[in-house]
């Protein structure tokens, strides 16, 4: 019977099944008893990731799914192999557990599965100056690894915002971007080999080399599978050399055409700034306060550039020249430092907390098609009520498109109307980038949120991915019902809209 559980003075009954005894006793024998955990505390802490939605529930009094039956954080990879092998024994289903910073509800226990932390794997393996390769666990936190790089004078170059309170795993697992991604690649770039507990237990390793062309990518089939097709052990990323340089510039755009077109320019003339970014203008509002020339000239632009000096400085003065060309002046670089000071820090814990309903939503468009797709996502959300919010940035450039983040901010209102109208919100942006030719997600992943849209997005691939989890996983025991893949009997749904 599902329990029921005290929460904002209301009592609301929440799906709390337990883990059967002998599965907990078989799980406490491997990982030992303190690395089991089973009370309604530790349940609740694991029972949401970092999903605004799942926010807005848990503000009204409600789980976004249920309870997970049990926490379980192996050591090692052979005390996880052992986990799986106790899961196929007893039907238990798990779900791979990073640090729960993902904002899609890729770690939501749709029906009390157990929460496998994978935190404890966090150590630094191997350092190869001479391939300038890193091998780590899965479970280490990304700002300790970075840090610890630093310290032999390296980095991986992925820099995600959440690099404080994410793992390197969770980075693969996601298919995340950094903040350097313009010139270092998304993770599925910097990634060159790795490890896998596979559901029935057994051991793919994918090894880390140059180049291959012994037919399609496994590696690529793991890079943003979200746990559902194994567990990610073990990493081996390229590292590089801290930089001897590093500077940045800030433009003053007349318009966002002019802006797009110059950071389109740039990287089509192959100069590659470590960092590019284009605000439109609410969003280059809130950032150029007081600065005179942003009066007349309202989009903000800001590069940085980093490496050998004489190379960064030379790819400095061709985007200024390609900058100017497009009608914009170099200004005050009061931006840049802010942004330096701030990139790690979330916008959305201060107006969440207050009772707005905010979140992000990441899409990827052509160049041809981002004008019109941000003319048209912005007209949608500001549609659905007087005092909506949208603002736009894209920080992720590319030769042939770049990625359109989204905030999107409702006031607070009615539990019920707040949601439904988030929901619309989802649905419009996503149903106008597939209608331009985008793609629904650029770095964030699918999770369960995004399920919607995905038989649109992947077509008959969808299909080959579920014979993929067919064959690996028959009984359907990790991380069941994510990345549009089937689901378990009894399973709580989740869609945009959805009112706990």
């Amino acid at each position: 019977m599902p329990s029921v559980i005290e929460s904002h003075g209301a009592q609301s009954e929440w799906r709390a099944e337990p883990l059967p005894a002998a599965a907990a006793a078989a799980l406490g024998a491997i990982v030992g008893p303190a690395n089991l955990l089973e009370s309604i505390a530790d349940r609740y802490a694991y029972a949401r990731d970092r999903l605004p939605w799942g926010l807005f529930q848990l503000r009204a009094g409600r789980l976004p799914a249920t309870l997970p039956a049990a926490i379980v954080s192996p050591g090692s990879r052979d005390e996880l192999v052992k986990i799986v092998e106790a899961a196929n024994r007893f039907d238990v289903k798990l779900i791979p557990f990073g640090a729960g910073s993902g904002v899609l509800g890729g770690t939501l226990p749709l029906s009390c599965e157990v929460m496998v932390d994978l935190k404890r794997m966090n150590r630094i393996l191997d350092i190869d100056e001479i391939d300038r390769t890193v091998r780590v666990e899965a479970g280490m936190n990304g700002g300790q690894f970075e840090a610890a790089l630093a310290a032999r004078g390296y980095t991986a170059n992925h820099l995600p915002q959440s690099i404080y309170m994410s793992t390197v795993g969770g980075w693969a697992a996601c298919r995340g971007a950094g903040q350097a991604s313009s010139r270092y690649g998304k993770i599925e770039d910097i990634v060159i080999g790795l490890q896998v507990v596979l559901p029935n237990a057994r051991l793919l390793e994918v090894r880390p080399v140059a180049r291959r062309a012994v037919g399609p990518s496994i590696k690529d089939l793991m890079i943003g599978s979200e746990g559902v097709f194994g567990f990610i052990t073990e990493l081996t990323l390229r590292i590089h050399r801290l930089p001897e340089y590093e500077g940045g510039a800030v433009y003053a755009f007349r318009d966002l055409q002019s802006g797009l077109n110059a950071m389109r320019e740039i990287v089509q003339r192959e100069v590659r700034p470590s960092v590019m970014r284009l605000y439109d203008a609410p969003e280059s509002q809130a950032r150029t306060e007081g600065i005179e020339v942003f009066k007349e000239r309202p989009i903000l632009g800001i590069l940085k550039f980093s490496g050998p000096r004489s190379l960064a400085l030379a790819e400095t003065a061709l985007a200024h020249d390609i900058c100017c060309a497009h009608d914009a002046l170099a200004t005050d670089d009061a931006p840049y430092r802010h942004w330096e000071q701030t990139r790690y820090q979330s916008y959305s814990i201060k107006w969440q907390t207050a009772g707005y309903c905010m979140d992000t939503i990441e899409v990827t468009g052509s160049w041809r098609a981002l004008p019109q797709m941000h003319a048209r996502m912005g007209e949608a959300v500001r549609s659905l009520h007087p005092d909506a919010h949208f603002g736009a940035h894209w920080s992720h450039i590319y030769p042939e498109g770049a990625c359109q983040y989204m905030t999107v901010r409702l006031p607070p209102m009615e539990h019920a109307e707040a949601m439904h109208l988030h929901g619309e919100a989802w649905r419009r942006l996503e149903s106008i980038c597939l209608e331009l030719g985008g793609s629904i997600a650029h770095h964030h992943g699918v999770g369960v949120f995004r399920n919607e849209w995905l038989r649109q997005e992947l077509g008959v691939g969808l299909e080959l991915l579920q014979i993929l989890k067919d064959g690996i996983d028959p009984r359907n025991l990790l991380n069941p019902g994510k990345v549009g893949l089937r689901t378990t009997p009894g399973a709580v749904a989740i869609a945009p809209g959805d009112v706990r």
